[in-house]
């Protein structure tokens, strides 16, 4: 590479070793081999890989959390916003979510990061059902029941067919939103 990299190059890149190779993979030398750097390049961005593994975990929450609430946040229209996130989470392929949640079984910091974000994301699938009427007690427990629901999704070795998965995320926004 010609360009000097920044230290998003090297999260971007890690998040993609991550997910196809897991964590084992994190390494400098190995890392700045695939950018076709030396490891100073690595070093004069992070004062180790641990250092690196914690802005690594940060950045993954960023856009598994962050940008995605974001961006539902932006098509905000006619449509419930607990809507356009469930037919989003569960369009999607979650390969960085199972990578990460398998980091987290044997890495105390990606532990830590997973159950950061879960409550990040259970805070907002309770506000958002909140949002649309339902009680506090309702709103918390059918979150979490839709964030089990992802989970197994994000889990799940093979998708369903389209059109079953269409059913499946149509019968969940039914469920998310039905006043009792």
């Amino acid at each position: 590479m010609n360009e000097q990299l920044a230290a998003k190059d090297w999260l971007d890149l890690g998040l993609e070793v991550l997910a196809s190779k897991g964590f084992t993979a994190l390494k400098a030398e190995p890392l700045a081999k695939a950018m076709g750097v030396s490891r100073g390049s690595f070093y004069w961005h992070f004062a180790d890989v641990a250092a690196y593994h914690a802005e690594l975990l940060k950045h993954w929450r960023e856009i598994a959390a962050e940008q995605i609430i974001t961006g539902v946040e932006a098509s905000a229209g006619p449509e419930p916003a607990i809507a356009v996130l469930l037919r989003r989470t569960f369009t999607i392929r979650l390969t960085l979510e199972r990578a990460v949640r398998s980091w987290a079984a044997s890495d105390p910091a990606a532990r830590q990061a997973v159950q950061a974000i879960d409550k990040r994301r259970l805070g907002y699938v309770a506000s958002q059902l909140t949002a649309e009427g339902l009680l506090p007690d309702i709103a918390q427990a059918r979150a979490q029941v839709l964030y089990w629901a992802f989970l197994g999704h994000a889990l799940a070795e093979r998708p369903l067919p389209a059109e079953r998965q269409q059913a499946v995320i149509d019968e969940l926004i039914r469920f998310a939103l039905h006043k009792p």
